[in-house]
């Protein structure tokens, strides 16, 4: 899912969708505007879900996508390897996810966890 919001409301942290790809912005930066032309804006972001740079420059007044990122928790029901498979909290789904290389020493069989989800695709997270 997504929404559809003006360049000029984006701040850092905040999420954008460039290339297809949900992304976190790390910088926005404005020109002034010129003789013929609108004000600009530079966006740096990092895919949440890649972690390739990403960056965009278009008029203040552009409208790009915002995807909807939700935070969700979930139970640690077994690990296999570096896939762990989760039961969400709220539903009672369950899926598979790939354990991130940096936690896999945090995620632990009966343990909740948490993780985002945005246009489809998930992640583990820590929270914080």
């Amino acid at each position: 899912m997504k929404q559809q919001t003006e360049i000029k409301t984006l701040k850092e942290g905040k999420f954008v969708i460039i290339d297809d790809e949900p992304c976190t912005i790390v910088s926005v930066q404005h020109s002034k505007p010129g003789k013929h032309g609108a004000a600009k804006a530079r966006i740096d972001a990092i895919g949440l879900f890649d972690g390739q740079k990403r960056s965009i420059v278009n008029p203040v007044d552009a409208k790009v996508y915002v995807p909807i990122v939700e935070r969700k928790s979930a139970q640690v029901l077994s690990i296999a390897g570096s896939t762990a498979q989760l039961m969400d909290s709220s539903d009672y789904s369950t899926f598979e996810l790939t354990i991130p290389d940096e936690l896999k020493d945090k995620v632990k069989q009966g343990e909740e966890i948490s993780y985002i989800a945005a246009m489809g695709k998930m992640k583990i997270q820590m929270r914080g």
